[in-house]
């Protein structure tokens, strides 16, 4: 019983935790930062892409590999590239573009890794 009691915990810890690392993106005068960190072959965003509104984004990426990478960003539905840039190792740049309701979607062309497509951008208020 004790066993179960423990485990239960265990993985109720580890889902609070796991929530409460994936911050809400700060807007300040109407642009909403995402911090970006690419990794080899992966990114990790420190804010959660759940629940996004159409508007100005700032993506700043953080090169974490040690070798050039990229960044591309495009509209999830035209496919029209927003924005693509490199990124030598250990360096990070930043990037503001408009993101409508059709989502957007980014990789890094350098080190191929999948698109991550963020659908869930809801109609502004």
């Amino acid at each position: 019983m004790n066993y179960i009691a423990n485990t239960i915990l265990v993985v109720t810890s580890l889902l609070l935790s796991a929530n409460a690392l994936a911050a809400l993106p700060a807007t300040v005068n109407g642009v909403t930062t995402i911090h970006l960190e690419q990794y080899g072959g992966y990114f990790a965003a420190r804010e959660t892409l759940a629940n996004l509104e159409p508007g100005k984004y700032k993506f700043v990426v953080a090169n974490k590999t040690g070798k050039v990478v990229g960044f591309q960003i495009q509209d999830n539905v035209s496919r029209e590239t927003l924005d693509m840039f490199p990124l030598d190792p250990g360096q990070t740049k930043s990037t503001t573009v408009q993101i409508t309701e059709n989502g957007f979607r980014y990789r890094c062309p350098i080190n191929p890794t999948p698109w991550y497509e963020v659908e869930n951008v809801k109609q502004g208020k």
